[in-house]
């Protein structure tokens, strides 16, 4: 089957996408990697590679061969640059946050079925083998109701981290650790339990001098009537990425490593009566191995763009993660809960940004 010609726009983490496209030669030819510094590309884009090195976007976007961009800028650019190659007729992958508001994501739905053009939002948290045997293990129908789960994203951001000037301002990051830490974990916690009915958020910033929150605890109703407690810092002593889920029929555990790809790891699933140890061991032992993380995510794109069956994530479902983000930030700043799905009238339909931030960046 035909490869998918592929451009990177921004090489920080770009080079991470980079790099998943050079490990599926029968899938991917990179034809392009953009970015305003050419020196930071020329430091893993090698020219026995064949990759074209550029900091011409428009030349990207005006190139016929290349069908697929694959967006990795700071958070403020995202929708712009989305839009635009959606308008060049191009497929985009975008890294997160898709957007900053749940009324930019509908734009770009809108934009995107005015082009014909499909976006790929990045959640590759989701692949991963502990979370394949989860999944595996629900659809057997072992795990039953779900009754509650913990979430932990707990990480160590001091001033090396912020010291990218971008980092820890409302106009270049858009959020703090709701935004651009815990995202992931918060998509699994719907890829796992369904849709959420409300939320309950407090957040503060604790840790470092920075514009945005660094430190959240949330509590969550599932549709389903789970709940669901989570706690977001950087200010740990490491990184750890975790998850305790207890059904009716067993509970799952992930492992705290590795902290950026908490569907694989060592997970753990204990069988609770009337489900049995051995009937849970059953389903696990015919589970197979399949790429994880963000290759595993460049398979499901890939698939998707051959017209096979993909589980690539949507713009729907990324339009759910913005809607969640912009549920929590109005709960701690009104101290209410909130419930979803939010509509257009809802304040922070628009913007979770701050008044002032928003003037700052007009």
């Amino acid at each position: 089957m035909k490869k998918v010609n592929v451009a990177v726009i921004g090489a920080g983490v770009g080079q991470k996408h980079y790099q998943s496209f050079r490990e599926l030669p029968d899938m991917y030819t990179v034809s392009a990697v953009c970015d305003t510094n050419l020196d930071r590309v020329n430091d893993f884009v090698k020219p026995e590679h064949g990759t074209k090195v550029t900091a011409d976007y428009d030349e990207i976007l005006a190139d016929p061969d290349v069908e697929l961009i694959d967006i990795c800028l700071p958070p403020h650019l995202h929708f712009d640059f989305t839009a635009r190659a959606l308008q060049a007729g191009k497929d985009v992958i975008c890294e997160k946050p898709l957007t900053s508001s749940v009324a930019d994501v509908d734009r770009l739905i809108a934009i995107s079925a005015e082009t014909g053009r499909t976006v790929y939002p990045v959640f590759q948290y989701r692949f991963g083998m502990g979370m394949t045997k989860l999944r595996a293990l629900m659809d057997a129908g072992l795990a039953g109701r779900a009754y509650v789960a913990s979430i932990e994203t707990h990480w160590n951001r001091g001033a090396d981290y912020y010291a990218v000037d971008w980092r820890g301002t409302w106009k270049g990051e858009q959020g703090g650790c709701i935004l651009g830490h815990s995202i992931h974990m918060h998509d699994l916690m719907s890829f796992v339990l369904g849709p959420v009915q409300s939320v309950f958020a407090r957040t503060g910033t604790r840790v470092n001098d920075i514009e945005v929150e660094d430190c959240a605890a949330l509590s969550v109703q599932m549709e389903s009537g789970a709940l669901v407690t989570s706690s977001v810092t950087l200010g740990a002593a490491n990184d750890t990425s975790r998850m305790r889920f207890c059904f009716e029929g067993l509970t799952a555990e992930s492992g705290s490593t590795p902290p950026y790809a908490p569907a694989e790891g060592d997970w753990t699933f204990t069988a609770r009566d009337p489900v049995t140890q051995d009937q849970v061991d059953a389903v696990l032992a015919k589970v197979e191995d399949e790429p994880a993380g963000q290759v595993g995510f460049s398979v499901e794109v890939y698939r998707a763009m051959r017209g096979l069956t993909s589980a690539c994530v949507n713009i729907e479902q990324a339009r759910q993660s913005i809607e969640f983000v912009s549920a929590v930030y109005q709960s701690a700043g009104s101290g209410l809960p909130v419930s979803l799905p939010m509509q257009k009238d809802a304040p922070m339909y628009n913007s979770w940004m701050p008044a002032e931030a928003t003037v700052a960046s007009a």
